[in-house]
């Protein structure tokens, strides 16, 4: 007993375990098992085989506009929550800058406050009556009372704007360990050959934060299509033409609002196959496959 347990064969198999008994029990397991689903109509104590029914059923208005708000939340916070917390981490990582320990804490602290609490802040700040802080501020302008939760336009850029709030901390910290992994002597020589700040940035910060920047990518496409919380705190499961319905919250509403567990399996395996391709496709052309000579 004790040999097996010392022996350099079994010790590898032995150490990564928990992860295997964890992927198979919650990853694999939930896959395999939502797959199945998807081909069936489940109803209390019954299933029953129905093919690709749930699956054509895929083919209406309320699915189709839930993925396009989900593609184009998901463009919109990769246009927001990439290049600007690259430039705030620059920023916060400059050596003239001050104070940086507070501006990095403060900048932080939002990934730790709950989402549905953030929510709820937002929906008082963006309230649809003149008295609302965001609406007495636009009558100083003299603009109208706008209903921010009433519109797509609106609608979408209060889901984009409580994600940046939320996120835009976690992606700095993601960014800065990245800039903590370049030497200073690049920056030092680009000086000396006359480099300005610009021009460091673009020809040594952004090309050696490439494998950070691609896992940023990576994860930003996941969590916007995956999106569900920052719809849910603003409208719940019903939003006025489904301004504000996501492919997560279509699955969430009629999976287990609706009870139509074999409907809502075939929205999460159409779901898990668009990020996977999608995911797939920028890292071949981020050239994360590309075999290394």
């Amino acid at each position: 007993m004790k040999s097996w347990l010392h022996s350099q064969k079994i010790a590898p198999y032995v150490f990564i375990s928990p992860f295997v008994v964890s992927f198979v029990l919650f990853m694999a397991y939930p896959i395999a098992s939502s797959m199945v689903m998807s081909f069936q109509d489940i109803v209390p104590g019954s299933e029953t085989f129905a093919g690709l029914k749930n699956y054509r059923a895929l083919n209406n208005s309320h699915f189709f506009a839930a993925v396009s708000n989900s593609l184009e939340y998901t463009f919109w916070t990769l246009v927001v929550l990439i290049p600007l917390p690259l430039v705030l981490a620059v920023w916060l990582n400059a050596k003239y800058m001050v104070a940086k320990n507070f501006f990095r804490s403060a900048l932080f602290i939002p990934s730790l406050t709950s989402i549905v609490v953030g929510g709820a802040i937002f929906r008082l700040v963006f309230g649809e009556l003149p008295a609302a802080p965001m609406n007495s501020l636009l009558s100083l302008f003299g603009k109208e009372p706008v209903n921010w939760m009433g519109g797509a336009a609106t609608g979408m850029f209060l889901m984009v704007t409580l994600a940046t709030w939320r996120w835009v901390g976690v992606n700095i910290v993601y960014f800065l360990s990245g800039l903590q992994s370049i030497p200073q002597e690049l920056y030092e020589a680009a000086e000396i050959d006359g480099a300005g700040p610009l021009q460091k940035f673009l020809r040594i910060t952004v090309p050696l934060l490439k494998p950070v920047t691609v896992y940023v990518l990576t994860i930003s496409i996941y969590g916007g299509l995956a999106m569900f919380t920052e719809s849910y705190v603003f409208w719940g499961v019903n939003s006025p033409n489904d301004i504000g319905l996501t492919i997560v919250g279509y699955l969430y509403k009629e999976g287990l609002v609706f009870f139509n567990l074999g409907f809502g399996a075939a929205i999460g395996i159409t779901l898990l196959a668009g990020v996977l391709a999608i995911n797939l496709i920028q890292l071949t052309l981020s050239g994360q496959f590309r075999r290394e000579d």
